[in-house]
């Protein structure tokens, strides 16, 4: 096992020219722009932030998520990386940041959920965050936060709103939250984007820790927990992190399991005795939109029999879902089977070549008559 003792000590605002240098195609942030000044008040005592970071086999994106933790210019910070015993060089690169670490570690574990877990075990904070080894956090988004937290001392989790970001970290989109609403949460309408998130420690403390047997939507599970212990979640209009979107993150697989453990997540839920019974009244439409979910993902991997059988399970619990035009023709479509679907889209795929081939022609001959 690799790994270093716990610091006591909270990081210091570090100085951006003491961290090792990046390479020479590394531009913009965190990699060639200094950190931001301290914006954020220091009359009194600033709260201890613990962020974790678990990772396994993420060397391609490990230190940018490094390099934005540690530049946040946070004077009491503490990070920790739990790495699940990579073999890809991430090791190397945690060693290289090792001084401005609090704890790391690289061993083999039981997944993302256990590692969270582990790290928030050690942490000594009283504002508890986590981010993924492929995602970074925004230029001070942690005195966004702080300052945010300490003008509201009655709220338990604050979030933001996220950046989608490719595998060059190119913006391509936008992970906007809204103000928590516990029934779109419950029925999987919209999600909190979990890299924004942060959370007083005394609410984990409370409720315990994340279910790790869940590896894709145990933060969904979270939400749901605190929001029902009566907790308070607040939305910060402010960007504060970038969610790394690729396509290693959307396989079928991926898309499959997901769905698995939201049935999962729902059952626990509806199953609970304590469950208010306005909440038990989204139950159809909650089972309802994740088998729409996963019909429309199987849809779009032209695995027409799972496709037809979720989509309509989904009809059944709810039939207003039919409305949604997507849902009516991917619906429509997937009772033709998976050989029909393609040798059809085979000839739309040739009649749309002969077209645009013909108004090719056309537009040439149109220029010569006009020469």
């Amino acid at each position: 096992m690799n790994s270093k003792p716990v610091n006591a000590h909270p990081m210091n605002c570090l100085d951006f020219h003491k961290l090792p240098p990046p390479g020479s195609k590394k531009k913009g942030w965190p990699w060639a722009k200094e950190r931001t000044p301290l914006a954020i008040s220091s009359d009194s005592p600033l709260p201890k932030v613990s962020i974790v970071t678990p990772s396994y086999n993420q060397a391609n994106f490990l230190e940018e998520t490094i390099r934005s933790v540690l530049l946040q210019n946070y004077p009491n910070l503490e990070y920790i990386i739990i790495d699940g015993g990579s073999n890809d060089g991430s090791v190397n690169i945690i060693r290289k940041y090792e001084p401005w670490l609090s704890y790391w570690k690289s061993e083999p574990d039981r997944g993302q959920s256990q590692a969270i877990n582990q790290g928030w075990a050690m942490s000594t904070g009283n504002i508890l965050a986590y981010l993924n080894s492929d995602d970074t956090y925004e230029p001070k988004a942690v005195q966004k936060v702080i300052n945010f937290l300490r003008e509201h001392p009655h709220v338990d989790m604050v979030y933001g709103d996220c950046n989608k970001i490719d595998e060059v970290s190119k913006v391509t989109g936008m992970c906007s939250g809204m103000p928590f609403d516990l029934k779109a949460i419950a029925c999987g309408q919209w999600y909190i984007p979990q890299p924004s998130v942060f959370i007083r420690s005394q609410v984990i403390k409370s409720i315990g820790n994340l279910a790790e047997n869940l590896h894709l939507v145990m933060d969904w599970m979270l939400w749901l927990h605190i929001a029902l212990a009566g907790f308070k979640i607040v939305y910060l209009p402010q960007t504060l992190a970038n969610f790394r979107v690729y396509k290693l993150t959307k396989t079928s697989s991926q898309f499959k399991r997901a769905g698995k453990e939201k049935l999962l997540v729902l059952d626990n839920l509806f199953q609970d005795a304590n469950l208010p019974a306005d909440i038990q009244l989204y139950k159809p439409q909650a089972y309802s939109n994740v088998y729409r979910v996963m019909g429309l993902c199987a849809y779009d991997q032209i695995e027409m029999p799972e496709a037809r059988s979720h989509l309509w399970h989904s009809l059944l619990l709810d039939p207003a879902s039919i409305k949604e035009p997507k849902v009516f023709w991917s619906l429509t479509i997937s009772c033709l089977g998976n050989r029909l679907y393609r040798y059809l889209s085979a000839v739309w795929k040739g009649l749309r070549f002969c077209i645009r081939r013909y108004l090719k022609i056309l537009c040439k001959n149109e220029i010569t008559d006009l020469c």
